[in-house]
């Protein structure tokens, strides 16, 4: 049983922390003061750097745990945890400078302190990594395994055995399926039902379980509060998959009103008025330096353009924005001149008649979309989000793709995640609306960083602009 032994690894885990801790910070003070190369007078004694570990490993110990450093990492992703080490060794140094200044002590080597730093960053990581390898690979061997009954055969339910099938390495044995619907003998990808809900009664006293998954279907969601009283009697750890996932953001966060708590169905993080504040800041430093870079590129297109065929250089497009507003989009123009009642009843197809010469060299290598930066200064549009549509794109979608709608409670972008994991062009428009919302309910600065940068890297090898 994995409970038995968890305490133990768990302390033995923070031991080895603290010693990576102890050396990367002696290292740090050996390459600042000892090392061949090192001629500077290090200020003070060896004793006296030593003895600031006593408060520098208490004090980041203290914060791996406050950053979920300790928690099971099952089924997590590794650069999660990669990313909370970063943060934890930036808030130790940051810490440890400011008590430095607090203290008046000058003497202190802060390059030292950044050394150590860069030091204890890189080393926990490959302790880390190196740990998390080892147990995947044991626990594929079927060693240090998590033995769990589910309780409820429901949608959600089966799209948890799918990712633990998948995931061996997560350790997760599934022993079987409760249920008072399905009849026992029934199988779903090796999961076995074994019995009605009730037997729980029987098979909790035997303690041999490490976990049991409650994945009721909604209609038996009255059975709840017995199933969790029972576990709990027992001392049973116990998680709940909620068969309604598809109403609810992958970060679901509650409220407390007065000691009750009210889950909000739609995590929109650009709600916040500060994160609106850095990424307006953002699109309008990015899109002033684009116009400056593509400038060149801008002015060759427009004389091409106009060169090979009639008609004026820029496009402008309505197109649905933030909380359902039209706006005008521009962009250079790739098509033939078409009368406005035509134009808009079609959708852009590979090999359109209607695409110039120089209207697929720009659309292959999206400069079409250049003078969108314009709209993005004008407020219109970001950098980064949803691709806007049509009007008359928006009201046939709205009424045939669940949850469409949930895009327009951002700024439209000229790039996104649907874009740069293939959803662009004639493209499975639900798939595209399930990337958009993920990067709604998912929005950080870094994350909209990331897509601009794989937009970069992409537009070279996109076959699904036309």
């Amino acid at each position: 049983m994995i409970k038995d032994h968890q305490k133990a690894f768990n302390q033995v885990h923070l031991l080895i922390d603290a010693i990576v801790v102890v050396i990367s910070y002696v290292l740090a003070w050996y390459l600042k003061f000892q090392a061949p190369w090192q001629n500077e007078p290090p200020g003070l004694s060896m004793e006296q750097y030593m003895f600031a570990l006593w408060f520098i490993v208490p004090g980041y110990v203290l914060l791996y745990y406050m950053l979920n450093l300790y928690t099971p990492k099952r089924a997590t992703l590794r650069r999660y945890e990669l990313v909370n080490i970063f943060q934890a060794n930036l808030f130790g140094t940051i810490g440890i400078i400011v008590v430095l200044y607090v203290i008046k002590q000058i003497h202190f080597s802060r390059s030292m302190i950044l050394m150590f730093f860069g030091i204890n960053t890189v080393l926990t990581t490959i302790f880390r990594s190196v740990l998390r390898s080892v147990l995947e690979y044991f626990r594929r061997k079927g060693y240090n395994v998590k033995y769990i009954l589910m309780v409820g055969y429901s949608r959600a339910g089966e799209e948890y055995i799918n990712r633990v099938n998948n995931n061996p390495q997560w350790g997760y044995v599934i022993r079987g399926i409760l249920d008072d619907h399905v009849p026992a003998g029934t199988l779903y990808r090796g999961i076995k039902v074994i019995g009605k809900i009730d037997n729980l009664e029987y098979i909790l006293p035997e303690n041999n379980l490490d976990e049991i998954d409650i994945s009721l279907a909604l209609s038996d969601y009255d059975k709840l509060e017995r199933i969790v009283a029972m576990c709990e009697k027992f001392g049973v750890h116990t998680k709940f998959i909620p068969d309604y996932n598809s109403l609810f953001p992958t970060n679901p966060y509650t409220e407390d009103v007065l000691g009750l708590s009210v889950v909000n169905i739609r995590n929109v993080p650009l709600a916040n008025s500060f994160n609106k504040a850095v990424k307006r800041t953002f699109d309008l430093v990015f899109s002033i330096i684009a116009i400056v870079i593509s400038s060149p590129v801008m002015l060759i297109t427009a004389i091409a353009i106009k060169l090979s065929s009639p008609g004026p250089v820029m496009f402008k497009q309505e197109r649905i924005g933030l909380h359902n507003k039209p706006f005008e989009m521009y962009k250079f123009r790739s098509m033939v001149v078409q009368k406005e009642e035509s134009e808009s009843k079609e959708w852009t197809t590979k090999d359109d008649p209607r695409v110039t010469q120089v209207g697929k060299v720009i659309r292959r290598f999206s400069i079409d979309e250049l003078p969108q930066f314009f709209n993005v200064l004008k407020g219109d549009m970001s950098v980064v989000g949803p691709r806007p549509e049509r009007p008359q794109f928006v009201e046939k979608f709205m009424e045939e793709i669940p949850r469409y709608m949930v895009k327009h409670q951002v700024r439209p972008g000229l790039t996104g995640w649907a874009q740069i994991n293939g959803y662009r062009g004639d493209t499975s428009i639900k798939r595209r609306v399930e990337h958009d919302i993920y990067y709604i309910e998912n929005w950080t600065l870094g994350f909209d960083i990331k897509i601009v940068l794989l937009t970069v890297f992409r537009m070279f090898i996109d076959k699904n602009a036309y």
